[in-house]
């Protein structure tokens, strides 16, 4: 297979040995979930249900606030116990609807579905509508509204809709499951998506780690000329949105622009899958899959999760901790962000649960800058990751601003080539934080 990439990146461990052939398992129903109204990109969702109210899996519980907001929906049947703020996956806490299990199964369909119609029945309207109305957001881990990105801005046109099956962070291998095991439902969502999109062409990139998973969606869309499966390298971040596209179609989103400057929409291949259950069945984004793994898991495996269950739980039914855990990570090591908690709720945008060990952590400290540019060779975006770390580290953001710090996407692969251990990921963060909290104030 000739497989197509992007320029720089690197090539950290896999790691996906563990639980790369391991099937999915449906989570059993928790006996409590906690729902944060923000679950997405954009404003929090409004509250729709009271303390003391019984519902039923799948019932709109909070509506959502504007273009860019998601509904949200009962991940489980049982009474809402609280409206309260409970700790987020973003590291505060926030408001968040609490249900307790009362044992009901199965699920209210969302009533704008009408499921069983063939997809050449329903009108790309209906599913961009359809898409707003089940909650979809990216589930890749950005969590950005999914209807958004199919009303284009005026003047702008929709070309192609990629799936991202890169998977390219370390760990992580539920999209790689998804794929293998629903494949019928991820080529649907992706058609479903041409047709919102009034698009010709979808494409499907895959790293050749997954050459199992190439040839079957291969197989399942065989005779479809519209649909691509395409291989890619196996490098980092080869499932970042814009180095996807530059692969796929070697079309540069320009700076400071998105996807459909480029004329095409990125959608992660869970997100696909999901869009597929709420066409077929009229089941909105109640669960997920994630992968539970790392030296710190006694069993791991690839899970469907209700949403809004605690980690505490979903390690419980993994084996719970080693005795050598050492730190949590919601997602993959790459780009996900450490925690100290267990009472977090899995969340629309959680792919993972990674656990690690105290010796793959480490204690090294960080030294100064030695000027040897690997971060420079490393960045894919053509940043210079070394002189925005130095700004960003002594609060200089005007020359941060300069020199790009914006356009930076956090990937990490600088601070992972770093041999001075410098957290410039997380210094670049930092700075993108100050700046944007300073031209909201001025408006």
């Amino acid at each position: 297979m000739r497989a197509k990439t992007f320029r720089k990146g690197i090539h950290p461990p896999g790691h996906k040995e563990r639980t790369a052939g391991l099937p999915i398992e449906v989570f059993p129903a928790p006996q409590k979930v906690v729902l944060p109204l923000c679950q997405h990109i954009g404003a929090p969702a409004q509250p729709l249900v009271a303390v003391g109210d019984e519902v039923t899996a799948g019932q709109k519980i909070a509506e959502a606030q504007g273009m860019v907001s998601a509904a949200l929906h009962a991940s489980i049947s049982g009474k809402v116990t609280a409206i309260e703020e409970w700790p987020h996956p973003a590291g505060r806490n926030l408001p968040a609807i609490v249900i307790e299990n009362t044992g009901g199964e199965g699920f209210s369909p969302v009533p704008e579905a009408k499921p069983g119609r063939p997809l050449a029945e329903i009108t790309g309207e209906e599913i961009k509508e359809l898409m707003r109305a089940g909650g979809l957001v990216g589930m890749g881990g950005a969590a950005f509204p999914t209807h958004v990105k199919y009303y284009p801005p005026a003047g702008k046109k929709i070309e192609y809709v990629i799936l991202n099956g890169a998977e390219c962070e370390p760990f992580l291998t539920c999209d790689h499951r998804l794929m293998l095991e629903r494949p019928a439902a991820v080529l649907y969502g992706l058609k479903a998506m041409m047709k919102a999109a009034g698009a010709k062409r979808g494409y499907i990139g895959i790293e050749l780690n997954k050459v199992d998973v190439i040839k079957v969606l291969q197989e399942e869309a065989r005779g479809d000329e519209t649909i691509e499966i395409v291989p890619l390298r196996v490098k980092y971040p080869q499932g970042e949105e814009k180095m996807l596209i530059n692969a796929i179609t070697g079309r540069v989103v320009p700076a400071g622009g998105l996807p459909v400057d480029a004329g095409v929409v990125v959608n992660n291949v869970g997100t696909a899958a999901a869009l597929a259950d709420l066409l077929q069945t009229g089941k909105p984004l109640i669960s997920r899959v994630i992968t539970v793994t790392g030296g710190g898991i006694k069993e791991p495996k690839n899970l469907e999760v209700p949403l809004g269950t605690l980690l505490e739980d979903v390690l419980a039914y993994c084996g719970g901790l080693t005795d050598s855990a050492g730190r949590i990570v919601l997602g993959g090591p790459m780009t996900g962000p450490a925690h100290y908690r267990l009472d977090l709720p899995v969340v629309k945008g959680t792919c993972g649960l990674l656990v690690q060990t105290s010796e793959e952590i480490g204690d090294m400290e960080y030294m100064d800058c030695i000027r040897c540019g690997k971060c420079v060779e490393a960045c894919p975006f053509s940043l210079l990751p070394n002189y925005l770390g130095l700004y960003a580290e002594k609060n200089r953001l005007e020359e941060a601003e300069r020199y790009g710090v914006m356009e930076c996407r956090e990937c990490g692969s600088c601070a992972y080539v770093c041999p001075s251990r410098r957290p410039l990921t997380q210094w670049i963060k930092d700075a993108k934080r100050k700046i944007t909290a300073a031209q909201r104030k001025t408006g």
